[in-house]
């Protein structure tokens, strides 16, 4: 049941942010300072620079408390209390909205709870599962052992962090090749996203799906109901996977797991090269 709420509350929280801006730039009298709609001004255009920075601005992670935007926001509230009112209890009602629902959106929706790391902890070996090449062939991951693998599972390619983190991925192919690295790009999506995954970069990565999320559920690492609700009329399944990256040695044994507690918070492409390299020592 969180999680539907979540992805009823993403889908709805740009929108209201979109009508809160639009509303205010109509009512807006540029004639005379207007304390509470431009407070109002302030905390949707932030709120909707961000999101929109996500999207079209390739950006991998971000902090955690998103400090600047947070304090840009809250300044907007203020402003609403600064020579309030009873007439404009409405801009302030509105504001209130847009600061909580900003607040639940850093500490409520961006948060992964109770998520299993026993399973996954390093020293142990990566359990075997089955996954699909592009052409719907079964690939086991046993079938990597022999090299230091790195498998990184992601929610789709509608997520913008993960597009961005493997991107930046992408970027580290040469430093990966040459340390004979298998790159095993894992998601739940249907084929036809992940293809052109693959058709895009065009590099000797191993792009491979999670059907019907066998093995995101085989390994704890299921986010049920984890899609933004409406993303499901391009055929994304409202079940993704958890982002998750999973380091092994030539044996197969895990080495290094980032099982992240924040959808913001990815690792950075050097930890992989770093953690690579400590194999060989």
């Amino acid at each position: 049941m969180k999680n539907i709420l979540k992805s009823i509350f993403v889908a709805i929280f740009p929108v209201f942010a979109l009508y809160v801006l639009t509303r205010t730039l109509f009512q807006f009298n540029f004639n005379t300072l207007e304390l509470h709609r431009f407070g109002n001004l302030i905390s949707s255009f932030t709120i909707l620079f961000f999101l929109a920075r996500l999207f079209f601005v390739q950006t991998a992670r971000t902090s955690i408390l998103l400090f600047p935007y947070t304090i840009t926001i809250a300044i907007g509230f203020v402003l609403n209390l600064i020579k309030y009112r009873p007439e404009n209890n409405n801009s302030l009602i509105i504001n209130s909205v847009l600061l909580i629902c900003w607040l639940l959106y850093i500490f409520w929706y961006s948060a992964f709870t109770s998520r299993d790391h026993k399973k996954l902890s390093a020293g142990n070996l990566l359990p075997n599962f089955e996954l699909e090449d592009p052409n719907g062939n079964t690939v086991s991951s046993n079938s990597f052992i022999g090299k230091p693998s790195v498998f990184l599972f992601y929610r789709g390619n509608w997520c913008p962090l993960c597009m961005a983190q493997i991107q930046e991925i992408v970027n580290q192919y040469k430093e990966l090749e040459r340390r004979n690295v298998h790159m095993v790009l894992i998601s739940s999506q249907p084929h036809k996203f992940t293809n052109g995954l693959a058709k895009k970069y065009k590099i000797p990565f191993h792009f491979l799906v999670d059907s019907k999320n066998k093995v995101a559920k085989q390994l704890g690492i299921l986010d049920k109901n984890g899609l933004p609700t409406g993303f499901q009329v391009l055929g994304y399944s409202s079940d993704v996977i958890l982002p998750t990256v999973i380091i092994t040695d030539l044996k197969g044994t895990i080495i290094f797991a980032d099982l992240t507690d924040n959808y913001r918070v990815r690792p950075e492409p050097s930890t992989f090269l770093e953690v690579i390299d400590r194999i060989k020592e």
